[in-house]
């Protein structure tokens, strides 16, 4: 089979354009590439299954759907769907017949969960009629009942209201980009009849439960959803999910989610975790004697590494932490079907790496190395033997998303899919260059360098400093939409990425070292990275630079403006020039003064020493200030306020105020003005 698919994957490579014929990146490139996610492999081991996207900047254009192809890329991917609202949460039945997944189609109010038949074919059919939408489907293992997750509302007569109000007696009140409205995850079980069609009326599990009606109740938050994240017990008798019990101490403790078991003819839930600490996504062994999951063991840090434990089951037992040792973040995982073995994807410097690790102990090693991009989306056949089937997306600075069959005895992956390869063949582009130093602080420290099309090292090259957002996340060799470095570069820049203090990829204690220096440090190591890249790189011209980013790259760009006069210009992206305001006014809180040491009338010194604002006096580096007007995590106000300051300075300055975006730009005109504005801003101070 590998001879096989040696040969078939050499047929699809697309060969390298003559460098006379290359173009420079566009708009289009970046926003009109295939986006290619979430592979499902078959229990099986014979088929997956992913999510293909295809953007346009008319909404009327876009759409996205799910494909299949043999997982030994035997035969090119063809399209299982056809439907204008996309489908997610795709999930196989253990004989790997059918798949269920989540969507909004025609007649649809909320997404319902459908499921199709891969062996009989013809269309998906709709098993859920859940008032406010149904998502997270999962199989029990006969294929009999499907669990799902749905909304309940705090008040279902609201709809009736004559009045319009928002009334609120704790804390979070809003998330991301919307406002929160009471309503409450559920899960239910849904019946099915030997041809997979919906029998009976569905079983809410947490309906009159106490777990449900407690003040503190919630799944997991994430940007949009509250996610329960719940799979099946191996003998089909209970659920595992995960919920928490106290958001409602958001403002002022560390909140945690727990692991539940609950019966699967409904039942009280029992707590199967203890302590404070965060537990995600569980899996059962296919023994089902272990439970595995996402780990946060909670300190008095604000960030902690996630890992993965292995748990005892029915009896959960003290968690054995496997991945530990390795000291990076784990963001995908899968178990072996022997459950012998632990696959899991982490950060390492600069890139997303597939790694191992026995499930008896702590013993991770990396699985092959990885010279160029990154992994994410990681997915096994669960129940096929011999050499573990892993699936998942592989993509690189010069190549967007494909699906890619991972091969640890090869020591190396198998790209299966080719959606933009002729794309990425025809761009002038070179992979990501990459150098590490010592910063004036004795720090080890990772950057990347993004050159210009046409790039001639004999040629000098102004400097644009892209700070990433975060603070605990890292520049990884990816396919970036929202802050493309390529496309950044394309009018004839150097665009330079560090992994500052407070990056993951390079171990807890790095990350945490924001913690009390929470823009200094970070910015020092930077404006480090610059200084060594213009020593190191004939190339750079070093006076020549402009700095930006967004989010916490944001802040940091305010920050520049605050403490340097060394860029010639500035673009701050939902950054925040007030660290007070934004405490009081972002969707969450409590994490950003225990970062700072205590609330803001307790006046630690960073509140003083580190607030952009408090030097409002000093800035005079003209600046494009850009916001969604929808973002709840770095709201609007902060953006005004900087606003306000630069004009009563008399700074040069530009203000773009998104009315539809929230905390990213996600419209593709919006995105292709930004990007325009980006590119005109840069070039108007860069360029000589």
């Amino acid at each position: 089979m590998k001879t096989l698919l040696v040969a078939v994957l050499a047929l699809l490579v697309v060969p390298a354009a003559p460098a006379a014929d290359l173009r420079p990146i566009t708009h289009e490139d970046v926003w009109l590439a295939k986006r290619v996610s979430a592979p499902k492999a078959s229990p099986d081991g014979r088929w997956v299954v992913f999510t293909v996207a295809e953007p346009a900047y008319d909404d009327a254009g876009k759409s996205a759907d799910l494909w299949i192809m043999p997982a030994d890329g035997s035969a090119p991917a063809k399209r299982l769907t056809s439907n204008r609202g996309g489908e997610s949460d795709v999930a196989w039945s253990e004989d790997s017949r059918r798949i269920v997944f989540a969507a909004k189609r025609e007649g649809d109010a909320q997404p319902q969960i459908y499921a199709l038949d891969l062996a009989l074919g013809g269309e998906a059919w709709r098993l859920t009629h859940a008032p406010h939408g149904a998502r997270s489907p999962v199989l029990s293992p006969d294929g009999r009942r499907l669990a799902y997750v749905s909304d309940l509302p705090a008040d279902p007569a609201a709809a009736e209201h004559k009045y319009k109000v928002r009334a609120f007696d704790g804390f979070p009140i809003r998330n991301w980009d919307h406002w929160l409205d009471g309503s409450r995850p559920h899960l239910f079980v849904q019946s099915l009849d030997h041809a997979g069609a919906a029998e009976g009326e569905p079983l809410d599990l947490l309906a009159g439960t106490a777990l449900a009606q407690a003040p503190g109740y919630s799944g997991r938050r994430t940007n949009g959803d509250d996610e329960l994240d719940p799979v099946w017990s191996r003998d089909g008798r209970d659920l595992v999910f995960v919920a928490s019990t106290n958001r409602n101490e958001a403002a002022f403790a560390f909140t945690s989610t727990h692991l539940f078991r609950v019966a699967a003819g409904g039942g009280e839930p029992a707590r199967l975790t203890a302590g404070n600490d965060n537990y995600a996504q569980p899996q059962f062994s296919m023994n089902g004697r272990r439970l595995f999951a996402r780990f946060e063991r909670r300190t008095a840090k604000v960030y902690n590494i996630d890992n993965v434990v292995a748990l005892g089951w029915p009896q959960a037992g003290a968690p054995l932490v496997l991945t530990a040792p390795l000291d990076r973040p784990v963001e995908d995982y899968v178990v072996s079907s022997d459950g012998r073995t632990l696959w899991f994807l982490a950060g390492d410097e600069g890139r997303v790496k597939l790694f191992s690790t026995p499930t008896d102990r702590a013993a991770p090693r990396l699985a092959y190395p990885l010279d160029s991009g990154s992994y994410g989306g990681l997915s096994i056949a669960a129940r096929a033997g011999g050499a573990p089937l892993l699936v998942a997306v592989w993509q690189s600075a010069v190549h967007p998303p494909e699906i890619a069959r991972l091969e640890p005895r090869a020591r190396r992956h198998f790209q299966l899919t080719t959606f933009n390869d002729a794309r990425a063949a025809a761009i002038d582009w070179q992979p990501l260059r990459e150098f590490r130093f010592t910063s004036r602080r004795g720090a080890a420290l990772h950057s990347f360098l993004a050159l210009p099309p046409g790039f001639d090292p004999q040629k000098k090259y102004p400097l644009f400093v892209l700070m990433h957002g975060g603070p605990h996340s890292m520049w990884s060799d990816e396919f970036g939409i929202r802050w493309n470095p390529h496309l950044l570069a394309a009018p004839g820049f150097v665009v330079l990425m560090t992994n500052y203090k407070g990056s993951t990829g390079y171990g807890e204690a790095f990350a945490q070292s924001i913690q009390g220096d929470p823009l200094r440090g970070p910015g020092e190591d930077i404006n480090d990275a610059a200084d060594e890249a213009i020593r190191r790189f004939a190339f750079i011209d070093g006076n020549r630079q402009c700095a930006g980013g967004a989010s916490y790259g944001g802040h940091l760009a305010n920050w520049m403006q605050a403490s340097t006069i060394r860029y010639r210009c500035l673009v701050s992206h939902a950054g925040l020039v007030n660290l007070a305001s934004q405490w009081g006014t972002s969707d969450v809180i409590y994490g950003r003064e225990v970062n700072m040491g205590g609330p803001p009338w307790s006046d630690p010194a960073a509140w003083r020493e580190q607030n952009p604002i408090a030097f409002a006096a000093k800035f005079a580096t003209p600046v494009l200030v850009t916001v969604g007007e929808r973002d709840f995590r770095v709201p609007l106000n902060n953006a005004l306020e900087y606003w306000s300051a630069l004009q009563r300075q008399r700074v040069p300055g530009r203000l773009l105020v998104f009315p539809e975006e929230n905390h990213w730009i996600l419209s593709g005109e919006d995105s292709r003005y930004f990007y325009g504005e980006v590119q005109g801003w840069l070039s108007k101070y860069l360029k000589e």
